[in-house]
């Protein structure tokens, strides 16, 4: 199992009452703590406002910190969970992505999704297309930034994009572009569209849903003729780790106290009840340990790992690396 980290960039509350001219400082050190360390990957979230709702704390844009993390790190690779398509032009958002893998030295991944969060998209002015509108732009830029990072130049001509010998100089440093991860767990359509081009998933940790999930993406790499077995399948969880249970409870409660004082507790409960769950890796390490041997078991072999106090006590993020990831790896 191979292990990712998420920097905290505000989204989730998670950067509440540092000074914002120390935002940086603190995103950045994080990732250079990762690549000094056993993570694979540091990653970020493509969001514009704030969850449980919307608030006026900072919220870091994701490619401007993959560009940061590109020149900051040596080492590991560099990912977003996940860009939303809608929210870039699929032509602008490969030279984008490109240029980054350029100053990273080949470290780039593309997390792609449809997108969902209602309330940015319509602040932002892209309206608010039905679900299937937005996975047909994830279908149609899939496509467009897998041709433009292989040839260099792509014409395109679609429902919802269109573009007319773009070129796409300098082409990614990695031998045949930028691996994609398409997120979601769509059944019809987004797994479909990760068994024709991805080269990795990124679906739900909770162990059933994931075994189902996983039979789905082997029916339609079936069906279009793609090897299951080489897409890499992965999933999120949230970490709250402690030496033990009464330590894991307090630090929940320290985590819940910031992020009350900005949004109603009720909403802040609802997204710390995802924190805790059963599905979580939040826990001991032997409890963390013993639940993602479990999805290991079940195929996922990438775990990404969201610990929402890391911009405040790194303590967590150390006994996971001290006990969990050698025990998995």
């Amino acid at each position: 199992m191979r292990f990712g980290l998420f920097i905290p960039q505000g989204w989730r509350l998670d950067l509440v009452d540092i000074p914002t001219a120390r935002h940086w400082e603190v995103m950045r050190d994080l990732a250079a703590h990762a690549d000094d360390g056993a993570w694979d990957s540091v990653w970020v979230y493509d969001h514009f406002h704030t969850v449980p709702v919307p608030t006026g704390e900072a919220t870091h844009e994701a490619w401007s910190l993959m560009s940061a993390y590109a020149a900051s790190t040596t080492r590991i690779k560099l990912g977003q969970m996940c860009t939303a398509m809608g929210y870039r032009n699929p032509a602008y958002l490969a030279k984008v992505a490109a240029t980054v893998d350029v100053i990273s030295g080949g470290r780039v991944q593309m997390g792609i999704g449809g997108g969902w969060y209602e309330h940015e998209w319509r602040a932002y002015g892209y309206g608010f297309p039905s679900a299937g509108g937005r996975l047909g732009q994830l279908d149609e830029g899939v496509q467009i930034m897998r041709d433009a990072w292989r040839d260099g130049v792509v014409t395109f001509t679609g429902k919802h994009f269109q573009v007319d010998g773009a070129i796409v100089a300098p082409k990614p440093l990695q031998e045949g572009g930028i691996p994609l991860w398409v997120a979601g767990g769509g059944e019809k359509v987004t797994l479909k569209i990760a068994a024709k081009y991805a080269q990795y998933t990124n679906f739900t940790s909770e162990p059933e849903g994931f075994t189902h999930k996983s039979k789905v993406l082997e029916g339609h790499c079936a069906d279009v003729g793609t090897d299951y077995g080489a897409i890499v399948r992965s999933a999120n969880f949230n970490a709250v780790v402690g030496t033990s249970e009464a330590e894991v409870a307090e630090r929940v409660e320290r985590i819940r106290a910031r992020q009350v004082a900005k949004a109603n507790p009720e909403a802040v409960d609802a997204m710390l009840a995802n924190a805790t769950s059963p599905d979580s890796a939040t826990g001991t390490p032997e409890q963390v340990i013993e639940r993602l041997t479990r999805l290991r078991d079940l195929g996922c072999e990438y775990a990404i790992l969201y610990f929402p106090e890391a911009a405040y006590d790194r303590s967590g993020i150390e006994l996971f690396e001290r006990e969990v990831i050698p025990a998995l790896t």
